[in-house]
């Protein structure tokens, strides 16, 4: 009688048995998981023992009126400033791939402006645009104008915010969205064409249905960077979320609970945010991909990959 090997052995080399084989043992995995649950408990040590951190103002100003107020005016913000983005993106996105050289070569220009210049000297830029035209019109250009508003007046902290965060976002949303639509095959725009489609219908019908895919994963990303980011405009005293805050301590001086206050906020949104971005990617990814992207609650499970299973059973000769 004898057991039969579960690898055929090669030439020259006795046959190996894994009839009785065991997972790879891991021992520096342990090692350093001791070391996270280690420096984690040291955090958490200091995070209730140290009384610096005043726990008690900080569920004070938790959920205070002028802080939702500053955290709906951050929500509003961000919508706003996505949208402009969204929409002037695909159009430059457009503009770069178009034929026309003037077209293209104007979108070119305008994300490599906007690209190359920081989001926080573009919101000043806006809020002092006064100091460069005191007035704006709208008429005939080098003729008479039909209406003229003080630029002061006009320009309000709001506007400035959304001019720049929304421009802003547009060159890098152009970059993705067209990244997107290269993503697709030229033959089936071709293809379309060959059937009389027109470019804009080609475009609607063909291209971006199957572009998304590439689309949206970035501009979720987008779209939680941008309520980070709105918090630059605390330089021109836009009452947001930050401002807010920096308003209580400044006469309190109570700043590390109230900056505390400020990153609890910003951390609920962006979760809130990254569990829808997941469940619409896995929804754009269907049939797309062998294995769909992991949801926000697997990152939380801790799975251990179960070991291989080995067949044991022996046969007769």
């Amino acid at each position: 009688m004898t057991a039969l090997t579960d690898r055929t052995a090669t030439a020259g080399e006795p046959p190996v048995d894994v009839a009785d084989a065991v997972p790879r043992r891991h021992p520096w995995r342990w090692v350093s998981a001791a070391v996270v649950l280690v420096l984690a408990a040291q955090l958490a040590h200091l995070l209730v023992t140290n009384p610096r951190f005043q726990w008690r103002v900080v569920l004070r100003y938790f959920n205070a009126e002028s802080v939702v107020r500053g955290m709906g005016t951050t929500l509003l913000l961000t919508v706003i400033a996505m949208a402009v983005g969204i929409v002037l993106g695909v159009l430059l996105a457009v503009g770069r791939l178009s034929r026309n050289p003037l077209i293209r070569s104007l979108s070119g220009l305008y994300v490599w402006f906007f690209r190359g210049t920081p989001a926080l000297v573009q919101l000043i830029f806006w809020y002092n645009l006064s100091q460069l035209v005191t007035r704006l019109s709208l008429g005939i250009p080098f003729g008479p104008s039909f209406i003229s508003a003080d630029t002061n007046t006009l320009i309000t902290p709001m506007l400035a915010a959304i001019l720049g965060l929304g421009l802003n976002e547009a060159a890098y949303m152009a970059e993705i969205i067209r990244g997107g639509l290269l993503s697709v095959e030229q033959g089936q725009v071709e293809a379309a064409q060959a059937l009389g489609m027109t470019r804009l219908r080609t475009l609607r019908r063909i291209v971006l249905p199957q572009a998304m895919r590439f689309i949206v994963p970035p501009t979720g990303s987008q779209v939680i960077n941008m309520v980070k980011a709105t918090s630059l405009v605390s330089v021109i005293a836009m009452a947001d979320m930050l401002y807010t805050v920096q308003a209580i301590y400044n006469r309190t001086f109570q700043t590390i609970p109230l900056l505390i206050v400020a990153c609890i906020w910003y951390l609920i949104i962006t979760s809130i945010l990254y569990v829808g971005q997941s469940f619409i990617e896995r929804r754009y990814s269907r049939g797309a991909t062998r294995q769909a992207p992991r949801s926000f609650l697997d990152f939380l499970k801790i799975r251990r990959t179960p070991p291989p299973v080995v067949d044991r059973t022996e046969h007769t000769a």
